[in-house]
């Protein structure tokens, strides 16, 4: 049973209760969802126009050269949705010899963009308005103009000079010489006509149309590798989501090519230990969380890529006997782990949306870092990620670029089922906070009972991808100092919330919903 009364952290937000809700990182777009809702649509068309007018909103994580993944449940089951594109096709490793890593920027770092084709694939399957609908609000901020978010105001700084040797980035998101102010009026001209474009063809423009010509015309005049042909070829994949349980409840997540693996592998090991039983919050709580967090994230470095080129399954890597001998493992002092080297970014947006008739949808997509690989297709606005930079170069690796292939993802949307029904849809988006974020509000919420909001406020640990340990301003310093004396490698204390990613948690409530929103980002939660 949760505790609806204790909100023992600071906090910004109260959690919102309604029987249609949606929770994201930006209030404009959170109101586009609400606006679909009330207007006959259901939590997916809610979840697809928040998911559209966040791609104009929060430019600065997210665009229409983003990747997404999906979990839905449609009132009886739960389905998923990978829409990450694939490498190009003459992404052969040689491409890429005498690097040492995959580039960042430019169009060697694009993969082809899945979100557009994640919205039409959702709608089709689920939607209860027409597609087009779906877009007004976002055309409309685009044209019009939006006043900027505070916290995207100052990513938006920081990226001019990030992205000062790309012109059409400058030109799109600069036109002043300068990024935008908070609270100042901006307007997208050239993202409000691709986005008509996709709403009016469903898509078909940026994969097959126009707008596929333009991108593929622009990778041909860089030296880009991608065609037409990449683009056409792409199409996003229904998959069943894994599921591991957790003493009374399951989480699930999308399969490897995502880093969602990686949470119910902790998961799987911490059930061998009795957490509820310890004092909240103490040190062998925390010392019991990361060093399962330690195995697991080690496994997802070692072995997950595309379904197709991984080595070990998910059968394997959750298989109970695996998972017991690892648990066995763990000590009381911090076990040793070499560290490793992909590439993690914390710049994401997710959102959730539930409605009245039961329906429940965990969203999330992405450029992956800032404002994506800093290519941005003249005249459309189309700002492409660079997902390309999660492979690896390392011969032989599951990992390994090629053509065709999908790179190692660091989003995750996540679900929770309680008993078979639906309990919870969330997210903590931040790279590789992802799967730790996870583990944390399943921790919280159903070990220790907090509320969504509660457990969402709650000071956070992070294993850095070198294995230290990080904790966030407001984190016990008796805490870190006693796992300190454990062995554990323990930076400072960091004061940036955003490296501790950002949650949007719906739980369902006898009568509705709680829906809760991360005071580390500029969102909120909404409902009727």
């Amino acid at each position: 049973m949760l505790n609806w009364n204790e909100f023992p952290y600071p906090s910004r937000r109260a959690p919102v209760f309604a029987g249609n809700v949606v929770a994201t990182s930006q209030p404009l777009a959170a109101a586009a969802g609400i606006d679909a809702m009330r207007r006959g649509g259901n939590a997916i068309d809610a979840a697809l126009a928040t998911a559209i007018a966040l791609t104009v909103v929060e430019p600065n994580m997210n665009g229409l050269g983003s990747d997404a993944f999906a979990i839905v449940w449609d009132g009886a089951s739960l389905h998923g949705l990978n829409a990450s594109g694939h490498a190009p096709a003459a992404w052969a490793p040689e491409r890429f010899a005498g690097r040492d890593a995959m580039p960042t920027q430019g169009w060697d770092a694009v993969t082809v963009p899945g979100a557009v084709s994640a919205w039409v694939a959702l709608s089709e399957r689920f939607g209860a308005l027409p597609f087009e609908a779906l877009f007004e609000r976002a055309i409309g901020y685009a044209e019009d103009g939006f006043q900027v978010g505070h916290i995207t105001a100052r990513h938006w700084r920081m990226a001019l000079d990030v992205y000062a040797g790309f012109p059409n980035f400058l030109k799109h998101f600069a036109p002043a010489g300068r990024a935008p102010q908070p609270g100042e009026r901006v307007r997208l001209p050239a993202t409000a006509r691709s986005l008509a474009q996709i709403a009016e063809s469903r898509g078909e423009a940026f994969y097959r149309g126009a707008l596929a010509e333009a991108i593929a015309g622009d990778a041909a005049a860089q030296g880009g590798a991608m065609t037409l042909q990449d683009l056409a070829s792409h199409a996003p994949e229904w998959v069943t989501p894994s599921a591991q349980d957790y003493r009374a409840v399951t989480l699930h997540e999308i399969p490897p090519n995502g880093q969602g693996l990686a949470a119910q592998i902790a998961l799987a090991l911490l059930a061998h230990f009795d957490l509820p039983a310890l004092a909240p919050n103490g040190v062998e709580a925390v010392h019991l969380q990361v060093e399962a967090m330690k195995i697991a994230i080690r496994a997802a470095f070692d072995h997950f890529a595309e379904p197709r080129a991984m080595q070990r399954s998910v059968a394997e890597l959750l298989d109970p006997a695996s998972v017991a001998r690892a648990a066995g493992t763990i000590g009381a002092t911090a076990a040793p782990t070499p560290p490793v080297a992909l590439p993690v970014s914390q710049d994401t947006v997710y959102l959730t949306a539930a409605d009245a008739a039961g329906r429940m949808v965990s969203f999330i997509q992405s450029n992956y870092m800032g404002f994506g690989s800093g290519i941005v297709v003249a005249d459309t606005g189309i700002a492409l990620q660079n997902r390309g930079r999660g492979f690896t170069l390392e011969p032989g690796h599951p990992n390994q670029v090629g053509g065709g292939k999908r790179p190692y993802h660091t989003i995750i949307p996540g679900f929770v089922t309680e008993a078979g029904a639906p309990r919870m849809s969330f997210g903590v988006m931040g790279g590789h906070m992802q799967h730790q974020g996870h583990v944390q509000m399943i921790h919280r919420i159903f070990d220790l009972g907090e509320n969504p909001q509660a457990a969402s406020d709650a000071p956070r640990w992070q294993v850095l991808p070198d294995f230290s340990l990080a904790f966030e301003t407001g984190f016990p310093q008796r805490v870190a100092a006693a796992l300190a004396e454990r062995g554990h490698q323990v930076a400072a204390p960091d004061a940036a919330p955003e490296r501790f990613g950002g949650a949007q948690l719906i739980y369902r409530m006898a009568d509705g919903y709680c829906a809760a929103s991360d005071h580390r980002k500029e969102g909120m939660a909404a409902g009727f």
